[in-house]
């Protein structure tokens, strides 16, 4: 489109006091672009203000100073404009308040060698908002050509079908894709269930046979049972899935990528491109690549894996001291479940009444955790299990052994209704042996609530062991994508579906690809019933949002997709292996194939790319490194002591409005730090920290959100990567004569505004102990 521009500077909220909005003016008249004033731009005459221009000059490109992005956006929105917001407000007078940073007097004004630092912010930031929407334009959706409105549900559970009723009563068509010949999953082979509404005090008879009615009645979804995922191929609104038998091989089961062991030569060098293919394919012989549509296979927009659990089976030996594997009378909660769902509870030894049952919720040894791959439900189904046992014997007796006794919300009922039994003995202890006693056992625990040591003889031991996900033994998913048919990094999660369930539930890191229930983590019935809720819910909002040609999630509403100039493309493979979402596929030459429904528009690829190939309509190279260009960097020319000048780049997500909030709260920081907010780290192109010193800047920051185990970054990745590649930029300072300590990253979570002057203030400490950049003034 052609452009027309206006620079709109508020001087409400503090602006207009602390600033001299003339001199602001003055600099946007430097670069011949019209610039007006408002005392209040967020109000409806602020507002009218503008929409006067747009409708009776033509005016489609703005430039609006006043407060963050982060706030008024609707206010600010005017279709089919671009909008850059230059942040004056909480970015540079809120934060810089005139009491710590004064402005000149009008004596100080007279000598050139004064200057008001806080002025000069906020001129700058104008420059960067006016030099950024020269280089940008407006984003354009990605519109499939045709779009499958279907929605494939893995797994016929519980979780599964509550998942596709849900779905389907929102007018969807749903495919229930099951292994077993039957639907109903763990839920068939129960005796009772835990309770899913008030009071939350009783047992109820086991609701899998009304949900399989249910879904077996609703016209708009389609069962197939005894049947499996082969592939699931394509993008979100077009994947193409082909489904198989049990066990069967066909042509389209999905090539899996070659082992680190094969990739490399008998000296540990990574194998040529050329070579890597040639064992790629003998690796798969007999598979299509993913790239080959299977022509047969079914069309799908968004799947729901709700795939399930198994039961965790310990090692032979893996608890000696509980007796697992030395008596038959030791079992699993699992194990339990099966023998009361079959009549009364009876030693597996011998066959004999068990009317003495101790559970045991944590494997001891020391250690304060439970068993691995339990939770809330584990101790919900040892309360359960205690139950039974009073059921068929009023006489028995059931002792429950436990380091956490966890019944959150309306649960707590149950906990209190077990306790008023009389015959269900409860206290926290540690279980430190189970021995033979004769023709039975005999349960030591210590450190109990009774302050003392005590044995329980025991008819019947069961170990609270945990739910394992199906997605620990198998992909189970079978995406052909070049990076795997599996979620990538799951080992952080313990192989569960997630991308971060704190965080961001249901959404995998694969784009229209929705866990539920026990593959996300160990859920109830009545969890996984809002499980399924939750991810049908994404399930659709991920149709309906490529249906407009905007990004899913985190970005919902972003157009914006990465675009290729592949004339330049070295077929690096950087951007198809470091994307963290598996958007980028490539071809057997390497070049790349972007899938723009998978990508969650993070910008991870364009900071990878070496080549600087890929950008968005309205985020790029080019753009962000116009705005380092437009920052003035003062050198002794100007001044007998100049400032200095340090960029910092800021991921939009939580380091961002963690600042927003510093200004807030009227907390400063150095006011020769220049803020560029950016998607995500991983979008940071190391050109732009290049750029920024050999200007002469001198010191570059990068401020994300953490990393790690225990990650908060939105695009998973994105803050890991920015850190690897920060370690790599040393060779760049040494070819420029600079010190690595010129260029640092932070990590902030979103309520750490408190700690970012601290920050800063520490990082420009460092930096003016360097002295001044060399090349300042070139």
């Amino acid at each position: 489109m052609s452009k027309k521009y206006g620079v709109y500077i508020c001087k409400g909220c503090g602006i207009g006091d602390a600033l001299d909005i003339e001199a602001i003016c003055d600099v946007v008249e430097e670069e011949a672009l019209p610039c007006k004033t408002h005392d209040f731009l967020c109000s409806q005459q602020g507002v009218d203000f503008i929409k006067k221009d747009i409708e009776e000059e033509g005016t489609n490109t703005l430039v609006i100073a006043a407060c963050s992005r982060r706030v008024n956006y609707n206010t600010f929105k005017f279709d089919g404009c671009i909008v850059e917001r230059v942040n004056l407000r909480e970015g540079v007078v809120w934060s810089h308040p005139r009491d710590q940073f004064p402005m000149l007097t009008e004596e100080q004004k007279e000598d050139e060698n004064n200057f008001d630092t806080v002025q000069m912010m906020a001129e700058d930031y104008v420059r960067m908002g006016m030099a950024r929407v020269e280089k940008v334009k407006l984003p354009e959706p990605y519109l499939l050509e045709i779009l499958s409105r279907k929605i494939m549900v893995m797994g016929g559970g519980i979780t599964g079908m509550s998942a596709a009723l849900d779905a389907a009563d929102a007018g969807y068509e749903v495919t229930i894709v099951e292994k077993e010949d039957q639907l109903g999953g763990n839920a068939k082979k129960w005796r009772k269930q835990l309770p899913i509404q008030p009071p939350y005090e009783s047992l109820i008879p086991p609701m899998v046979a009304d949900k399989i009615k249910a879904v077996e009645n609703h016209p708009k979804i389609d069962i197939r049972t005894g049947t499996v995922v082969a592939r699931i191929a394509g993008q979100p609104g077009d994947f193409t899935v082909t489904l198989k038998n049990p066990g069967e091989k066909i042509e389209f089961d999905v090539p899996y990528p070659l082992p680190p062991e094969m990739r490399v030569d008998e000296n540990g060098k990574e194998l040529e491109h050329e070579a890597l293919l040639e064992k790629y394919k003998e690796y798969n012989e007999g598979r299509r690549d993913i790239l080959t549509l299977d022509p047969n296979g079914e069309k799908f927009g968004a799947v729901i894996l709700a795939a399930g659990w198994r039961p965790y089976q310990p090692k032979d030996d893996e608890f000696p001291h509980l007796g697992w594997g030395a008596s038959p009378d030791v079992v699993t909660n699992h194990q339990f479940e099966e023998m009361a769902a079959a009549g009364k509870i009876t030693r597996p030894s011998d066959g004999r009444e068990a009317k003495n049952v101790v559970f045991v919720q944590s494997p001891g040894n020391g250690e304060d955790a439970d068993f691995p791959y339990t939770g809330v439900v584990t101790s919900m189904v040892a309360l359960k299990q205690a139950q039974y046992v009073r059921e068929d014997y009023p006489d028995a007796k059931a002792y429950i052994f436990y380091q956490h006794m966890r019944t959150s919300g309306l649960n707590e009922n149950f906990y209190k209704a077990a306790q008023q039994d009389s015959g269900i003995f409860m206290s926290k202890g540690e279980v430190t042996s189970v021995e033979k006693n004769g023709s039975g056992l005999v349960v030591s625990a210590k450190d109990t609530l009774l302050g003392e040591n005590i044995g329980v003889n025991a008819d019947l031991v069961v170990l609270a062991t945990g739910m394992l996900p199906v997605t620990f033994d198998d992909p189970t998913v079978n995406l052909a994508y070049r990076q795997g048919p599996g979620f990538r990094d799951n080992d952080l999660f313990d192989k569960y579906a997630d991308s971060n369930f704190i965080c961001f539930p249901y959404e995998t890191q694969r784009t229209g690809i929705y866990a539920a229930g026990a593959v996300r983590r160990a859920l109830s019935v009545e969890e996984s019933m809002e499980d399924a809720s939750g991810a049908a819910l994404k399930a659709i909002q991920c149709l309906e949002c490529v249906n407009r040609g905007i990004a899913v999630h985190p970005r919902t509403g972003d157009m914006t997709f990465p675009d290729f100039f592949f004339q330049r493309c070295t077929q690096c493979k950087r951007c198809t292996d470091e994307c963290p979402f598996g958007a980028i596929d490539d071809d057997e030459k390497g070049t790349p194939k972007p899938n723009p429904t998978r990508c969650r528009r993070c910008g991870t690829c364009m900071g990878a790319c070496p080549e600087r190939i890929i950008s968005f309509a309205d985020y790029s190279v080019d753009s962000i490194g116009s705005q380092v260009k437009s920052i003035e960097v003062p050198s002794e020319d100007d001044y007998d002591e100049p400032p200095l000048r340090i960029l910092g780049l800021v991921c939009e997500n939580d380091a961002y409005p963690a600042m927003d909030i510093t200004g807030l709260h009227k907390k400063s920081f150095s006011a020769d730090v220049r803020i560029i907010p950016v998607r995500c780290l991983g979008s940071v192109n190391v050109i732009w920290i290049k750029d920024a010193l050999s200007q002469g800047m001198d010191g570059v920051f990068l401020l994300g959100c953490k990393h790690g185990d225990d990650y908060q970054c939105h695009f998973v990745k994105g803050s890991e990567l920015a850190s690897i590649r920060m370690q790599k930029i040393g060779d760049a300072l040494s070819s420029l004569a600079l010190e690595e300590e010129r260029v640092a990253q932070y990590e902030v979570a979103i309520d750490d505004y408190d700690r970012i002057p601290e920050i800063i203030n520490g990082f420009v400490e460092q930096v003016e102990e360097l002295g001044p950049n060399p090349f300042k003034g070139f």
